[in-house]
C-alpha cells in the first residue's frame, strides 16, 4: 500500500437506484464518480424477482437485471465501480473541507464530494422458511409487489401504521388478507386501526405469529401460533408481506450528520443536503416515506445536482479569495 491517499471529486457511497443515478449525473457532469457498491451490490433490488412499476420496462424486468442495466448506464459516463464496504468516515465541517472514507477497514480515500446512498435494510422474522422464500412470495414492500397476487389470497404481518396502510393497500387487489399482529392490540394510529378493521376482506388476528412458511419454492401457505393459547392454525397463501420496519444503513455517519430518532438522515427542505457542506444523501437513508426504486433514482438526480452545485460555489469562492 503507497502513502498517498488517493484524493477525488465525488464519492457515491451505495449502488442502488439512488447511487447509480447519481453516478450517472454527476459523471455527465465531469465529476469524475467513484462508487463503492456496499456488501449488497444493487441493494434490495436484487432480491426482487420482477419490477414492474419502474418506467421505461414496459415488459417489467427482474431486479438484478435492471441492476445491471443501471451500472452499464453509469460506467458508461464515466463512473468507476468498486466491490467495497465504506467502513468509517471522517466528514469536515467546512466549506470546501475534505471528507475521509475508509474502504474495508483498509485503505483512506479522500473527496471533495460525498452522496450517501446506503438505502435502509427491511427487518424481516428470521424464520428459516422465510429466508428461504424471500423473492418467492415473501416480500417486505406491498406496494412494490401486491401487483402480483391481485385477486389471490394474502398475508401480512406487522401491527404499526405501515402494516395497517399495506394492509388495506392489499385488500383493494387482493381476495383476502389475513394480517398478523404479534400482540393484542395494534400500534398504528386509531385512524388506521378503525380503516383495517373496516375493510371487509382483512382477517385481523391478535396474539399471532408466524410458526413456518409452507411452501418449497414458492409460497403455498402459513402456519400460525397463537401465542397466548398455543394453538396452530394454517391458511392457504400464495403472498407474505413483512411490514415490522427497517433500519436505515446510517450507523457510520452517527455523531457526523444530523438523524432522526429512527437513524434516517435529516435533509435540508427539498434538498439532499445534510447538515455538513458537500455531504448529501439520497434514496431509502433519507426517505421512510416512499421507499420506492423510482423516488430512490429521482433524489440520487437531485445529490449529484446538489453536489455539482456544491463544487461550483466553492471554486467560485476561491477564485474570489486569490483575486482579493
Amino acid at each position: 500500500m503507497t502513502d498517498s491517499i488517493e484524493r477525488i471529486k465525488c464519492l457515491i457511497i451505495g449502488s442502488g437506484p439512488a447511487g447509480y443515478t447519481a453516478a450517472i449525473y454527476a459523471a455527465r457532469a465531469d465529476m469524475k464518480p467513484i462508487m463503492y457498491t456496499g456488501m449488497e451490490p444493487g441493494g434490495q433490488l436484487t432480491t426482487t424477482t420482477e419490477v414492474d412499476n419502474f418506467p421505461g420496462y414496459p415488459e417489467g424486468i427482474d431486479g438484478p437485471a435492471m441492476m445491471v442495466d443501471l451500472q452499464k448506464q453509469a460506467e458508461r459516463f464515466g463512473t468507476e465501480v468498486r466491490i467495497g464496504m465504506v467502513t468509517e468516515v471522517q466528514l469536515s465541517k467546512e466549506i470546501g473541507g475534505i471528507h475521509k472514507a475508509c474502504i474495508d477497514n483498509a485503505h483512506w480515500v479522500e473527496a471533495e464530494t460525498v452522496i450517501i446512498s446506503t438505502g435502509a435494510t427491511a427487518k424481516y422474522l428470521g424464520l428459516p422458511s422465510e429466508q428461504r422464500l424471500r423473492g418467492g412470495g415473501v416480500s417486505a414492500c406491498a406496494v412494490c409487489d401486491g401487483f402480483f397476487y391481485k385477486g389471490q389470497d394474502v398475508a401480512i404481518v406487522g401491527g404499526g401504521d405501515t402494516a395497517a396502510e399495506e394492509a388495506t393497500y392489499l385488500a383493494n387487489i387482493c381476495n383476502k388478507v389475513t394480517m398478523l399482529v404479534r400482540k393484542d392490540e395494534m400500534r398504528a394510529s386509531k385512524a388506521m386501526q378503525h380503516r383495517v378493521t373496516n375493510t371487509k376482506n382483512i382477517d385481523l388476528r391478535y396474539n399471532t405469529e408466524i410458526d413456518e412458511v409452507l411452501g418449497e419454492q414458492v409460497v403455498e401457505g402459513l402456519r400460525m401460533v397463537n401465542n397466548a393459547t398455543g394453538e396452530k392454525d394454517e391458511i392457504a397463501i400464495t403472498g407474505l408481506f413483512i411490514a415490522i420496519g427497517h433500519k436505515p444503513n446510517t450507523d457510520i455517519f452517527k455523531g457526523q450528520l444530523d438523524m432522526d430518532d429512527a437513524g434516517y438522515l435529516i435533509t435540508k427542505g427539498k434538498s439532499t443536503k445534510t447538515n455538513l457542506p458537500g455531504v448529501f444523501a439520497s434514496g431509502d437513508v433519507q426517505d421512510k416515506e416512499y421507499r420506492q426504486a423510482i423516488t430512490a433514482a429521482g433524489t440520487g438526480c437531485m445529490a449529484a445536482l446538489d453536489a455539482e452545485r456544491y463544487l461550483s460555489t466553492v471554486e467560485e469562492q476561491k477564485a474570489e479569495e486569490l483575486n482579493a
